[in-house]
């Protein structure tokens, strides 16, 4: 399926299956890095390089949702649908250094189920940090800061 929305700031978002298309097909170039911020109600990712961004929104299908972890029930504070973390990494699943981002839980559940699901992706993983409800700008910068200070080289004294 392919749509295309306007968001408020002006970009246009693919739908995930035409963006998973392009990228295996190689049409989208590859970034090397990647910040993903997530809560319950969607996951914002970003490829990014020194000189080029690409945004990706994924809402989970039933955002007000949540499964109770311990029951199995519909209900509050529990994990996350995994089809929707299935979605979030079939997103990064080019990127080799991948920031994870997020106000609450979603952040370690998206980690844990890389971990459990995705171990080579895991590896990726260079942080899973706290922030609560950055602009995307500020989001990318986040991500380029970083990961400079991890990109740079390390003295052998």
């Amino acid at each position: 399926m392919f749509s295309l929305r306007d968001t408020s700031a002006g970009m246009i978002q693919l739908s995930c299956r035409r963006l998973q298309k392009r990228i295996r097909n190689n049409a989208m170039p590859a970034n090397y890095h990647a910040i993903v911020w997530i809560d319950h109600r969607e996951a914002r990712i970003f490829h990014f390089s020194l000189a080029d961004v690409n945004r990706i929104v994924i809402h989970p299908h039933r955002p007000s949702q949540r499964v109770q972890h311990e029951a199995g029930a519909i209900g509050g504070d529990g994990l996350l649908d995994e089809d929707f973390f299935e979605r979030v990494t079939a997103m990064i699943a080019g990127a080799k250094a991948i920031l994870i981002t997020g106000p609450l839980s979603a952040k370690s559940e998206l980690a844990a189920h890389l971990s459990r699901r995705h171990p080579d992706l895991a590896l990726c993983v260079k942080g899973v940090e706290t922030i609560n409800h950055p602009s995307d700008g500020a989001l990318v910068a986040v991500a380029r800061l970083h990961f400079k200070a991890g990109d740079r080289p390390r003295s052998h004294i």
